[in-house]
């Protein structure tokens, strides 16, 4: 294996495991919090979390993810043609593709934009509930599915790799 492959393989796997993690942190951390919060606390927190969350150290391991599999599967194919590491990482592309990316983009985006676009400042308690009961459960099941297939891209990527 030549020296590039083995350092894309291991900025592709470092980005990997750093979007898995933040997943999983906020999964097991974050939500577990926010779902303690009183429904204006929530509404607030998650507009200023959705705020937060869109910075530079984010969209690196993000949208780095997105694209170093695609490399690492073109560039294992260039050196070995069609084998086992190929589809296992092809495999993990699609997966992170569709199932972080695709997800994030038509799943969290628009309840994130709905939610940002809601005064909370001018909103009745029964708004405040209506608003939170229409995010919360969606966002998290969408969050649920993305840290779901992060993780099995990241697995199935080291699989790969490891086996190779």
């Amino acid at each position: 294996m030549n020296t590039t492959l083995k350092i894309v393989y291991v900025v592709t796997g470092t980005l990997l495991a750093l979007a898995s993690g933040l997943f999983y942190a906020y999964s097991c951390s974050v939500n577990e919090g926010l779902a303690n919060l009183t429904d204006i606390e929530y509404l607030r927190a998650m507009q200023s979390i959705n705020v937060a969350i869109i910075n530079p150290l984010f969209f690196l391991s993000f949208m780095g993810s997105l694209f170093m599999l695609p490399i690492a599967t073109w560039m294992t194919y260039r050196a070995y043609r069609i084998n086992n590491t190929f589809y296992l990482l092809l495999t993990a592309s699609a997966i992170y593709a569709i199932g972080v990316m695709g997800v994030t983009m038509f799943g969290n985006v628009p309840l994130n934009q709905a939610l940002a676009s809601f005064d909370v400042g001018n909103a009745s308690f029964s708004d405040m509930a209506t608003q939170r009961a229409a995010f919360e459960t969606p966002w998290n099941t969408f969050h649920s599915i993305r840290t779901v297939a992060n993780f099995s891209a990241l697995v199935i990527f080291l699989w790969a790799v490891i086996k190779k």
